[in-house]
């Protein structure tokens, strides 16, 4: 009896230090203890030799011994598939150094922003390329053969056609090229429109400029154009008001001066009331108590007809702004160069504002 008694003892001890890598090993150790010729399974053999009156003690030892084993197995077996799967689960590209998480660039929340607000008044996104001909980037949008904004001291040319303008590929110099394409699709051949034409175009243009802290060769604009029966200046007035207080602040005023532009007749600039003097009178504003934030007006009939629409029977109004601008006039970035120099410094402020 002491002999089998000391074996469960020398078996109890290693079961309870058991300790395995990976599944194979488990079941390596499920075999050598507890298969039908593991070790404890063949106690049972010497078990039979136990006199009588001890055989419940030793039954007893066994049965523990039995139950401490399989315990632990299953222990090491559920720690084995946590740790595969875990590691199933790591990016072995990532690299070993903290990784900080970035923001959204101030221009992108300012685009996404006024996108929202236009969004809730109806208006669809719509886009178009970077690299456009003049045929909608000019002539569609009613600019003269010979308007300065065609020559090469204002826009970047990819290639001229000197005795064809309207073959010139370009580098968008505004994001009406877009409005120019929209037009095309909305209509039948009849030039009556399939639906009412209600979209904001976001993106990037090019004009050819020197690089200073208030002006860029490249920036972004929003415009936005709704063609429709018996749209009227009125219309324009409401929407650029309302998105004004969502922008600026439900106090925020407008006002509409007299302007030109050749695809818009009668045109507008738009001023908001300075919200850093509430209209008094400030550095900021230049003492006038209004900054300026976008152009806008009715679109000219002479686009309407270019593009395919009846202008009889159809009249819109559009309108356009530059984001770094308003970007400016939000969070009050003096120098546009910031908004492209990618300087963790500069962005890292605008991580509350995402």
């Amino acid at each position: 009896m002491d002999r089998i008694l000391d074996k469960i003892d020398v078996l109890l001890q290693e079961v309870q230090t058991l300790s395995a890598k990976n599944a194979e090993e488990v079941e390596q150790l499920r075999q050598k203890y507890l298969s039908k010729k593991g070790e404890i399974t063949a106690l049972m053999n010497d078990f039979r030799s136990v006199p009588a009156d001890e055989k419940k003690t030793v039954g007893m030892k066994i049965n523990e011994l039995k139950q401490i084993a399989t315990e632990r197995i299953n222990q090491l077996r559920q720690d084995c598939e946590t740790q595969e799967s875990d590691s199933d689960n790591l990016d072995l590209t990532r690299t070993p150094y903290p990784i900080k998480l970035g923001t959204r660039h101030p221009l992108t929340i300012v685009t996404n922003e006024i996108i929202d607000i236009f969004s809730r008044m109806g208006f669809v996104l719509a886009d178009g390329p970077e690299v456009e001909d003049d045929l909608h980037v000019f002539t569609k949008m009613n600019f003269a053969a010979d308007h300065p904004a065609r020559d090469m001291q204002d826009t970047f040319f990819v290639s001229q056609h000197p005795n064809d303008v309207t073959k010139n590929i370009l580098l968008r110099s505004h994001t009406s090229s877009v409005q120019a394409r929209v037009m095309e699709q909305m209509h039948d051949e009849n030039g009556r429109l399939t639906a009412p034409i209600r979209v904001i175009c976001p993106g990037r243009v090019y004009r050819n400029e020197a690089i200073t802290a208030r002006a860029h060769c490249f920036f972004h604009q929003v415009e936005g154009l709704y063609i429709d029966k018996d749209v009227s200046f009125t219309d324009l007035k409401q929407v650029l008001l309302s998105f004004a207080k969502e922008m600026f602040g439900a106090d925020t005023k407008i006002r509409l001066r007299p302007s030109y532009f050749p695809f818009t007749e009668p045109s507008a600039e738009m001023d908001i009331s300075c919200f850093i003097c509430g209209g008094e009178g400030c550095g900021f504003c230049k003492h006038t108590g209004w900054v300026e934030i976008l152009g806008c007006g009715m679109v000219d009939p002479n686009v309407l007809e270019q593009c395919g629409i009846d202008s009889k029977i159809y009249s819109g109004y559009a309108f356009g702004m530059g984001v770094e601008r308003i970007t400016n006039l939000k969070y009050r970035v003096n120098d546009l160069r910031l908004f492209s120099e990618n300087d963790t410094r500069f962005l890292e402020e605008f991580e509350a504002a995402d």
